[in-house]
């Protein structure tokens, strides 16, 4: 069966309705009035909300936390403010644009009072990146705000409500720049707070133009009445607005863009470029404002010939009117395979010599342990000797029950000279006669080699 071209073609665009259609969930739009009302209002407890969770934006930001960032995003209620100002230009009602506009301006005083409040008193100084990224918006933030924009005030207009807000507060991120501008002002830096300030502008416009492309979609019932002449003013402002904060974003990012390049063949000339057989660079440092790479060179002396013939490459690397210059540090001969095995030498041989006091160490502790064992080996010869001499006596001598045995030496004065000297202590049960004693004085000196015996004997 062959279809038309018209047929597939209506087909098609039964099917794209169907899948993109948004008045398939939407709330009535009574109720979608209301709601918006409802968030514009910025007192009591919104303010207090406001102002805590500028406190903890700040912080964040001093601290360097994307969670806590993050999380401040998430409690704020600026999103109320700033869609009803889109969505009293979408329906003609000047006086809730009014009514926005009153509130969204009472939350940037509170903001950046409090905000300013706390870098006042706060300890930390330093500029965390988080802060940093928050000074110079560009078209991309422009973009973010006006996608995150129409995904809130789609999901405002559903009657299911889902994680969409959320997702938005934290994509558009409304609060980290209102902080930083607050920042700007306790630190005295108007660039900063310009900057910041300008990003949270963005931010706000985008959004509320956003919400007012959406309006003008779903076309109302409560639009108000309006001349012509007074529509076709309304819009021209609002289109004035809206190219005002589009055209600086543009070209800061052209600008972001124009840098980032820049950077990136740079680094691809260095790299290709500028290798040296005989030399090196030991510092480099790129400058996309100023189109220029400056580089110190350690080593053998580079010709003007060659630099010039570098200098004319950068144009086959796109970067036409950069400047390279090269600073050199002169070293003559060197070569960096005999540097490199004299440093390998040095290592070996610092690590040869601390190899040498190890064993050297281990060799004296080896001494010393083997002069142990060996008197270790001699006092237990001389132990099992003293047992002998004992059982040789008590064989002789029934009666001997005890025998203290020590070999010593013994000084003089007069005449002044050493002698090794066998002292013993016999315990008996009966007494030794004096031939009994000069036997066993006589015996033990042949025993032991000594030439002097004093003996002494204890009756039992």
């Amino acid at each position: 069966m062959k279809i038309s071209a018209q047929a597939f073609i209506t087909r098609v665009r039964t099917a794209l309705a169907f899948r993109f259609n948004l008045n398939a969930d939407q709330h009535g739009f009574d109720d979608i009035d209301q709601s918006i009302r409802d968030g514009i209002e910025i007192r009591g407890t919104n303010l207090w909300v406001l102002m805590l969770a500028i406190f903890i934006a700040s912080i964040g930001l001093d601290v360097n936390s994307t969670a806590v960032i993050i999380g401040a995003m998430l409690i704020s209620p600026l999103m109320g403010p700033i869609m009803a100002i889109g969505y009293g230009a979408g329906i003609n009602d000047y006086e809730l644009i009014k009514k926005a506009l009153g509130n969204l301006l009472v939350c940037i005083l509170i903001g950046l009072f409090t905000s300013t409040l706390y870098f006042l008193i706060s300890p930390l100084s330093t500029a965390q990146s988080e802060l940093l990224a928050r000074t110079t918006p560009t078209i991309w933030d422009v973009l973010i705000a006006l996608f995150g924009g129409l995904a809130g005030i789609i999901a405002s207009t559903r009657k299911e409500k889902t994680n969409i807000i959320p997702g938005v507060a934290i994509a558009t991120a409304l609060m980290p720049p209102l902080c930083t501008a607050g920042y700007g002002i306790a630190n005295g830096s108007m660039d900063i707070f310009f900057g910041a300030f300008f990003l949270f502008l963005i931010n706000c416009i985008f959004i509320a133009f956003a919400t007012l492309l959406l309006v003008s979609y779903i076309d109302p019932p409560h639009k108000r009445f309006v001349s012509e002449a007074v529509g076709r003013k309304v819009k021209r402002y609002i289109y004035a607005v809206v190219f005002a904060t589009v055209l600086p974003s543009i070209y800061l990012a052209y600008g972001m863009v124009t840098r980032e390049v820049f950077l990136s063949r740079a680094n691809e000339y260095i790299k290709k470029e500028l290798v040296f057989e005989n030399g090196f660079i030991a510092k480099q440092s790129i400058s996309a404002d100023e189109r220029l790479i400056d580089i110190t060179l350690v080593g053998q002396k580079v010709s003007d010939e060659r630099l010039i013939e570098l200098s004319k490459k950068l144009e086959i690397y796109r970067m036409p009117n950069a400047k390279l210059i090269v600073h050199q540090t002169v070293i003559k001969e060197l070569d960096e395979t005999r540097l490199s095995k004299t440093l390998l030498t040095e290592v070996l041989n610092s690590t040869q010599q601390t190899f040498d006091v190890k064993n050297s160490q281990l060799a004296d502790l080896q001494n010393e342990l083997a002069k142990l064992r060996a008197q270790q080996g001699k006092q237990n010869d001389y132990l099992q000797e003293q047992k002998k001499i004992f059982d040789e006596l008590v064989a002789q001598y029934p009666q001997i029950e005890k025998l203290s045995i020590a070999k010593t030496n013994e000084y003089q004065t007069k005449p002044a000279a050493a002698s090794t000297v066998l002292l013993l202590n016999l315990t008996s049960k009966k007494s030794l006669s004096r031939e009994d004693r000069r036997k066993i004085n006589a015996w033990l000196k042949v025993r032991t080699g000594v030439d002097q015996v004093k003996l002494s004997i204890n009756m039992h």
